[in-house]
């Protein structure tokens, strides 16, 4: 079939303004879609696989101006009715209307008076709007029946990873729901120097989502100069403070650990509750790659985190938390105990998770410390070569054994440990030893139980991350948060459609701050009025994850609409081709937060 090429046309203001998407249909009439598509214009797809470009829908449709510039650009006011809103509170759905202007809620309408409480007003709960309005005397809206569909808050994403600059469109996230992600994690930012900078560099690129920022303890300790070993001079250690303390005053959300990463695991409980401290008089965050998540030392790794905490002030959090061996739910509410006991002490500690049994990262997680950096590999490998084989050897059977291993970087992308040990004709360790060393290659470990990911994702206090990005060979990056709402939602029936999305917004607004105009200058992560315009619209049935470890850049199918800051950068299913977000500044002394995100 020879390829139909459709020239855009710029659709007037009054033409744009009265149509009226009946999002609630399953199908569009033929006459409306060839109408839409000759008024509107098509675009051409490109492949999630490739570039992070704009991409084709889940169907197939490829992304078109289909809106006009106008409405991309946010000037015009848009209603969305027949909704089941879903505020991200927890609190019941119901049937109503939300009017987007300017960037933000302008209103929010339902159907039912509903008491108080359900009110999305102020903290007392009140709330003076009117519960129906009639808006036929406001000819400039911009309409959108959305036929019953669930209408949420975007999901933020509490642990991502991505670079901005190079891949701004995040089409992974937004097609998941995601509207808002945390990058910065493990103890590595991205900035390389100051971070306002950095800052304006990604809001200059513009972004698909909005973007946090984590400054990156092991990234600190390398611009200040510390040398890779436990116990740094005072000296040293002003200097991080000082850097964390910029990061800051410069819009940063707080700092990110990876204590079983070099150099973090350096660290020593000095180091940890001093570079804490300056996070803690801004009121910010301290997210925690702990220094182990193995079944034998979990719990010791979070006790580790809440010291930091008891001893900085500071707000802590378990990043993916998870129990690598750790089987049944006794286990995971064995674990889940110890952050409830910390809270109870006076302790803040929460966490986030991803709803995969399987994780991901560098090869250098199964080798021991020893033959880690500072330690020079070659000289473990040849002068310890049988003790290196007897503990790598242990160590991947431990973990499920070297089929358990499959690789998602060149030139093993694809295969497990034990069909490139196949490939090669050695055994698995040698692999590892001479042609997989620490820091040449990544891979998934399916190490986790599902019963252990499921109970820990039902603990109110954790929340759903994604730990992914658009280039990652993890499924995660493309599905986690479908993945919640199909299986855990839909499927299994464990979580209530109210419950979930709160642990995507609300409650991730609240450990971040995302929710107090005291601290963001415009809040988000529920539907109230005078939050932002961040909002998706979907029927829970249709949303599905398609990524898989085979094919991991699979983009989720299910959002019809996404909205970042009031503009629809997905419609209808529909990537749109605008990139209308940026770096949200956390506000704090020395930060006016003149800019309005």
């Amino acid at each position: 079939m020879s390829e139909i090429n459709v020239t855009p046309m710029k659709m007037s203001a009054r033409n744009m303004k009265s149509l009226l998407f009946l999002s609630g249909q399953s199908m569009m009439p033929v006459a409306l879609l060839a109408f839409c598509l000759f008024i509107f214009g098509c675009g051409s797809g490109d492949n999630p696989d490739g570039s992070d470009r704009m991409s084709s829908d889940a169907a197939g449709r490829p992304a078109g101006e289909i809106l006009g510039d106008e409405l991309l650009s946010g000037e015009v006011a848009v209603l969305v009715t027949n909704a089941r809103i879903v505020d991200g509170t927890g609190s019941e759905a119901r049937k109503g209307e939300v009017l987007i202007e300017d960037g933000r809620i302008a209103a929010v309408y339902f159907d039912d008076p509903g008491t108080p409480d359900e009110q999305p007003g102020d903290d007392q709960g009140r709330n003076d709007l009117p519960q129906r309005h009639d808006h036929a005397d406001r000819p400039d809206l911009f309409r959108i029946d959305v036929g019953g569909r669930v209408l949420a808050p975007g999901f933020i994403d509490a642990h991502a990873h991505g670079n901005p600059l190079s891949t701004p469109d995040f089409d992974n996230f937004l097609h998941m729901g995601v509207t808002t992600i945390s990058l910065g994690q493990d103890g590595r930012s991205p900035e390389g120097g100051p971070v306002a900078a950095w800052m304006d560099r990604v809001d200059n690129r513009g972004t698909g989502v909005h973007i946090l920022h984590f400054i990156g303890h092991g990234t600190v300790r390398e611009r200040a100069g510390a040398s890779p070993v436990t116990g740094l001079e005072p000296a040293v250690l002003q200097q991080m403070q000082q850097i964390i303390d910029d990061a800051m005053r410069d819009g940063s959300f707080g700092l990110s650990t990876g204590t079983e990463y070099s150099p973090g695991y350096h660290a020593d409980a000095g180091e940890l509750a001093a570079i804490a401290r300056p996070v803690a008089e801004h009121g910010g965050l301290v997210m925690s790659h702990i220094r182990s998540e193995d079944d034998d030392l979990v719990e010791a790794a979070i006790e580790e985190l809440i010291e930091q905490g008891r001893r900085s002030g500071a707000h802590v959090h378990v990043s993916h938390i998870k129990i690598v061996y750790g089987k049944g739910e006794a286990r995971a509410e064995e674990v889940l105990a110890v952050l409830h006991r910390a809270r109870e002490e006076g302790v803040e500690i929460t966490a986030d998770l991803y709803p995969y049994a399987a994780s991901f990262t560098g090869i250098g997680i199964v080798f021991p410390d020893w033959a880690m950096p500072p330690n020079d590999f070659d000289s473990v490998r040849t002068h310890r070569r049988d003790d290196l084989r007897e503990f790598l050897r242990e160590r991947v059977m431990l973990r499920n054994g070297p089929e358990s291993t499959l690789f998602g970087t060149a030139p093993w992308a694809g295969m497990t440990l034990a069909e490139v040990a196949d490939s090669l004709d050695k055994p698995f360790e040698d692999v590892l030893i001479d042609d997989i060393p620490p820091g040449s290659a990544s891979a998934a470990y399916f190490v986790m139980d599902e019963d252990v990911v499921r109970r820990l994702l039902l603990d109110p206090l954790v929340m759903v991350s994604s730990d992914g990005s658009p280039t990652m060979r993890h499924p995660r990056g493309y599905g986690s948060f479908a993945k919640i709402i199909r299986q855990y939602v839909m499927e299994e029936e464990v979580l209530s459609l109210e419950e979930a999305v709160r642990k995507m917004t609300g409650l991730t607004a609240s450990t971040l701050g995302l929710d107090d105009p005291g601290q963001v200058a415009v809040p988000r992560g529920l539907i109230r009025e005078g939050f932002a315009g961040d909002l998706v619209v979907f029927d829970p049935a249709s949303v599905h994850d398609r990524a898989t470890f085979e094919e991991p850049h699979r983009l989720a199918e299910g959002m019809s609409w996404v909205f970042v800051d009031g503009v629809p950068v997905i419609a209808e299913g529909v990537r749109q081709p605008v990139n209308p977000a940026g770096v949200i500044r956390r506000m704090s002394e020395g930060n006016s937060q003149a800019i309005g995100r």
